[in-house]
């Protein structure tokens, strides 16, 4: 059987879904689809703190699937190594265009005159 099929294709879709609607702003449609809770605001500190982890998480998920294939385990395949490193690069770079427009805001209101 190949390795490809064993990647549950339905749960990487949701997860690519939850991440553009994070990225769009989308708060309602994240919990939706994250299936996080059912409100649809949250506070802007929470929604940040959850974003920084999940891409914390991606990260070592990533790093744990290379040091598992590194050391030679037979039940991780290489396809799965570059499907969560590619998940770990792009929600990486999502955070940090987020980050770049929350310091170019900042720095936009600072420099206004009162």
């Amino acid at each position: 059987m190949d390795k490809i099929n064993s990647i549950d294709m339905g749960a990487l879709l949701s997860q690519l879904r939850a991440t553009a609607a994070a990225v769009q702003g989308d708060v309602g449609a994240t919990a939706g689809v994250a299936g996080a809770n059912n409100q649809t605001t949250m506070e802007f500190s929470s929604l940040l703190k959850k974003s920084v982890d999940a891409v914390n998480e991606n990260q070592k998920a990533s790093r744990a699937l290379g040091t598992a294939l590194d050391s030679g385990d037979t039940n991780v395949s290489l396809e799965q190594v570059m499907i969560a490193s590619q998940k770990a690069s792009v929600s990486f770079q999502a955070m940090l265009q987020v980050r770049n427009k929350m310091v170019s805001a900042y720095q936009e209101i600072m420099s206004m005159q009162v």
